[in-house]
């Protein structure tokens, strides 16, 4: 079905930067070697890879496997433009060392990540009109340093933040320059929000740059908003999963992907308990899943 996709899995499915007690044991050289032998061509950047390029590509090039992307936090809602690019450049620096052709940009202003509330109903981070002029405006500028290095900016849309759901997404995509900022599509995080990611993927798919393929579990994410989970919770309960183990409608969101002539990579980002969900063993059944219902 597709001719230019690479496959790729997150390190988020054998440690967890944001809770250090998922996967604490698991090292850098376990997640890599893994990751190979489950028949992925590539990853993204987690927290215990070495940060010495020289390091980190013989590690990657010992296992036959590249670096997709990385995580970028921006706050450009809510501190200086300059700090942000200024740490944006040095991440470039890194990612362009170790190969790399993308970015993920997530604006964190407010974000609940590690925040003990619910991250439901009214307790969900609003940006106002100034935050969002300053947020488009932000990510054009630094979409454009990007694109002048061969990179493409991709936005990640994500639960608990400003930028979650369908209609906030677009309206990022509508303020911004399809020439320097492109979007992370997560099947997961749109789900999660009680979006159609099949219909966001056929919106916005002339924008898509990067791909997180991600499942939810249906009865766990209905506890979730039931309950009024908060963000590390809903990790910690299972809500999360891999392709093909949960409701998302994956042969409709790989049509669409391949009618909008995605490019690229598909990166498996499934934040899970190791301890309840064997890394290896779940990068196997994703591997196997997406075979058999993308081609790839």
């Amino acid at each position: 079905m597709f001719n230019n996709v690479k496959l790729g899995i997150a390190p988020i499915g054998w440690t967890n930067d944001d809770m250090p007690q998922l996967g604490g044991e698991l090292t850098f050289e376990q997640m890599v070697s893994e990751a190979a032998l489950a028949g992925f061509q590539g990853t993204e950047v987690g927290g215990k890879f070495p940060t010495d390029p020289a390091v980190l590509n013989k590690a990657l090039d010992l296992r036959g496997i590249k670096i997709a992307s990385q995580w970028f936090s921006s706050f450009l809602c809510s501190t200086p433009y300059e700090e942000n690019e200024k740490a944006f450049i040095q991440q470039l620096d890194f990612l362009e060392a170790v190969g790399a052709s993308r970015i993920n940009v997530c604006e964190l202003t407010r974000c609940l990540f590690a925040e003990e509330c619910s991250m439901f109903g009214s307790n969900k981070p609003i940006a106002t009109d100034e935050e969002w002029d300053k947020l488009c405006d932000g990510l054009n500028k630094l979409g454009k340093i990007a694109a002048d290095r061969g990179f493409k900016l991709c936005f990640h849309h994500h639960m608990a933040t400003v930028v979650q759901t369908f209609e906030e997404t677009k309206r990022l995509m509508d303020n911004t320059d399809p020439r320097y900022v492109y979007l992370c599509f997560d099947t997961g995080h749109f789900t999660f929000s009680k979006e159609d990611a099949v219909k966001a993927a056929k919106e916005f798919g002339p924008r898509i740059g990067h791909v997180h393929l991600k499942d939810i579990r249906p009865d766990m994410m209905e506890k979730a908003y039931a309950e009024g989970f908060k963000f590390r919770k809903a990790v910690l309960e299972g809500c999360f999963t891999i392709p093909g183990d949960g409701c998302v409608d994956y042969p409709g969101v790989f049509k669409a992907l391949h009618d909008a002539h995605y490019e690229g990579w598909f990166i498996v980002e499934a934040e899970q308990d190791p301890a309840k969900a064997n890394p290896l063993e779940y990068a196997k059944m994703a591997r196997e899943y997406i075979k058999k219902t993308a081609g790839i």
